[in-house]
């Protein structure tokens, strides 16, 4: 990790709010709404389609022809003797929820890019489109013992106050940095549930360290009367360790060596890797919210161009 002080403004390492800021226009080919393109991930077989704005009763009218017959209210028709619909109109905008983890779990990877940047620039990327389709965009950015809360609002200086929180957060990570936790994942996703009440598009970016039981209590109330989209950042070594690497890696504390031609040590790291993501997918399938697998080795635009289905992903 000493690219970081060799290297303090590379992208690839660390991003601020006016990079973040600079990847609006790019995005604009991307669409969080409820018509997806057909090779979308949101349209795969155990992942919910999103439901978008929902709708507000507006008034109970007699009948007219030509009205859908979908819309008649029985127990008032039966009441009156006469056909009554109940008319509906959509909801001008709905809130966007966005949850972005910069701990330091995050400020890890062996390819391109540090998870860390992944996430913060997938979270950068959906909030300019949130606010492009017209909804309220808000979230929490969180560290491991900092977090910062945005209310959804639709307004461009509410899109610059969430992503200098990222750009802050994501700036502040450092190979040295040994902090005491005080956040959690399930802090993080407890706050949400408070928020985002119905309706809501709630989206996590984060390598879901810290998964367990309570999580899972936690993503089911959120996915139940809200969209929930987790976007799973992970680095290639959480599949495949590379032959012969030797590495160092500490928690602050403790530190072990890694070596990947170790045949029996090499399968036992691999699987304990791989068991954070298993869980999320049984999870996924359980209760119906879709995964979107993002990776340190490739441009964060080029994966959700390519994972949402449009022309231009790599």
């Amino acid at each position: 990790m000493s690219q970081t002080a060799a290297y303090p403004d590379d992208p690839r390492i660390h991003v601020n709010a006016d990079h973040l800021l600079r990847l609006g226009p790019k995005s604009r080919a991307l669409s969080l709404l409820p018509r997806q393109p057909a090779r979308s991930i949101l349209n795969g077989r155990h992942a919910s389609r999103l439901r978008g704005r929902g709708l507000n009763f507006e008034e109970l009218r007699n009948y007219q022809p030509g009205d859908d017959i979908r819309t008649i209210d029985w127990k008032v028709t039966a009441r009156t003797g006469e056909p009554h619909v109940r008319v509906y109109t959509e909801e001008r905008d709905r809130p966007a929820l966005l949850l972005v983890d910069q701990r330091v779990s995050m400020f890890f990877g062996t390819q391109v890019y540090m998870k860390s940047v992944i996430a913060a620039e997938a979270a950068a990327i959906a909030a300019h489109r949130v606010l492009g389709q017209g909804d309220r965009v808000g979230g929490i950015v969180f560290g491991d013992t900092d977090l910062a809360e945005h209310r959804p609002q639709r307004r461009p200086a509410a899109l610059t106050r969430f992503l200098t929180s990222v750009g802050s957060l994501n700036s502040n990570l450092h190979a040295s940095l040994r902090p005491e936790p005080t956040v959690t994942l399930n802090d993080v996703l407890k706050q949400a549930t408070r928020i985002a009440h119905t309706n809501s598009l709630v989206c996590v970016f984060s390598d879901f360290d810290g998964l367990n039981e309570t999580s899972e209590i936690l993503l089911r109330r959120l996915s139940a009367p809200n969209d929930l989209i987790l976007f799973n950042t992970s680095d290639p070594s959480s599949r495949e360790l590379a032959p012969n690497l030797k590495m160092t890696v500490s928690d602050g504390d403790r530190q072990i060596e890694i070596d990947s031609s170790d045949h029996e040590l090499s399968p036992r790291i691999r699987a304990a890797l791989e068991g954070r993501l298993a869980q999320l997918q049984i999870w996924s399938r359980r209760y119906g919210f879709p995964i979107v697998p993002l990776t340190t080795a490739e441009p964060t635009l080029d994966q959700l161009l390519r994972l949402f289905g449009h022309r231009g992903g790599r």
